[in-house]
Order: C-alpha cells, then sequence, then structure tokens
C-alpha cells in the first residue's frame, strides 16, 4: 500500500497482539504507541528482536518506523511488530522479500493460547483423580 509520501504500510499479528505499522525513509527513528521502542518494549531483547528485519537487510538507519499496537502482552507485541516491519520491506523491494522469506520473517506464527476445558483446572491439566 503506497502513497505519495513514500510511506509502506502493513499489519503484524502474533497471539492477541496487532501491530498496525508505517514505515518511512528517514533517519532510524523508531516510535511504538508515541514512545520510543525501547522505552515501550522495556527489554532489550524485545526491541532487538523487532528490529531483527533491519539487522538482516542491513537497512536500519535509512528508514523510521511509527508503530500502533494494540493487545496482548510485550513479547506478543514485539513479534508482531516485527511481522509488520517485514511485510512493509517486503513491499519495497522484491529482493528484500526474498531475503525476509528464506529466514522466516514473512511467516505469521499462528500459535495461541488453548482455551480452558470444563471439568478440568486448564486446557490439558485434570483435576486429581481419585479411585475412592
Amino acid at each position: 500500500m503506497t502513497n505519495v509520501t513514500n510511506a509502506f504500510s502493513a499489519t503484524g499479528k502474533r497471539k492477541n497482539a496487532i501491530a498496525r505499522v508505517i514505515l518511512r525513509p528517514g533517519k532510524g527513528e523508531r516510535v511504538v504507541n508515541g514512545l520510543p521502542i525501547r522505552e515501550y518494549l522495556k527489554s532489550e531483547t524485545l526491541a532487538r528482536n523487532s528490529e531483527q528485519p533491519f539487522h538482516l537487510l542491513q537497512a536500519g538507519s535509512s528508514y523510521d518506523v511509527v508503530a500502533k499496537v494494540l493487545g496482548g502482552g510485550l513479547s506478543g507485541q514485539s513479534d508482531a511488530i516485527r511481522l509488520g516491519i517485514s511485510r512493509a520491506l517486503a513491499q519495497i523491494s522484491e529482493d528484500f522479500r526474498k531475503q525476509l522469506r528464506k529466514t522466516g520473517l514473512l511467516t505469521r506464527d499462528s500459535r495461541v493460547v488453548e482455551r480452558k476445558k470444563y471439568g478440568q483446572s486448564g486446557a490439558r491439566k485434570r483435576f486429581q483423580f481419585s479411585k475412592r
């Protein structure tokens, strides 16, 4: 989805988190929900994880990222941002798309929490069984 300002937008999802990402040519600023990415995600590991597509393509400082994230926890949000960034970068160049596809960054991780069933204490765990 390209418009006149050379911005590329994409959506990333993981668990219950949804990230809408806008990628623009710029100086490498990363903003998530109005805060710098490292301040929002609180963990250096999560911030690095969400910037993985840039490190792979060596294109980190040439694009600004603005992301709006809803739902889930910080880990799911980090992965949702990563998928959104990857999808936006794939719109820019076919070479980017091939590299991202090869490393698995364009594939959505569809695992979600399994629901709790009735008559059990969790999704799989049962209540203790007593024969007598």
